[in-house]
């Protein structure tokens, strides 16, 4: 069975996520996205939002888990039996962090990351434009699915 991880924070989980997740479920046999925690970093969303914004966007969906780890994605990665790492490219600076990663990943343990290029229509959002967007009063249901509000 082929299993990817796809790690990351997650605050909040947005088109660009929901898109790479829904592709990515007919090349793998499980997706898991991993919510990495991370105590030094601030979010706007608490570890429970956006664990439920995920399990509820892909409810239907049998073959997405929902995760929570910490420390080092390779790691966890080892402890769970995954061989893949699934990441998102928006841009040509998406691929220049993401192929650093990807490298030392490999150094570190025997995992290879798959990357897919963001669709057209979602290649301009991320989380911190959707927070930002948040802050500030704006129309962000637009860059993100339909279950993931504001209180």
């Amino acid at each position: 069975m082929k299993r990817a991880l796809f790690p990351g924070s997650f605050d909040p989980l947005t088109l660009g996520h929901y898109d790479i997740i829904k592709r990515g479920v007919t090349l793998f046999d499980e997706i898991i996205v991993a919510i990495g925690v991370n105590a030094d970093k601030k979010y706007m969303f608490s570890l429970e939002e956006r664990k439920k914004f995920i399990e509820e966007a892909f409810a239907n969906e049998p073959k997405v888990k929902v995760v929570v780890y910490k420390g080092l994605t390779v790691n966890f990665c080892q402890e769970i039996g995954i061989e893949f790492i699934l990441r998102g490219l928006r841009n040509p600076a998406d691929f220049e962090f993401e192929k650093a990663i990807a490298h030392t990943n490999r150094d570190l343990a025997p995992i290879e990351t798959v990357f897919l290029l963001t669709s057209a229509d979602t290649s301009y959002i991320a989380s911190s434009i959707v927070r930002d967007v948040i802050r500030n009063d704006g129309d962000y249901t637009k860059l993100v699915p339909d279950n993931v509000r504001v209180k």
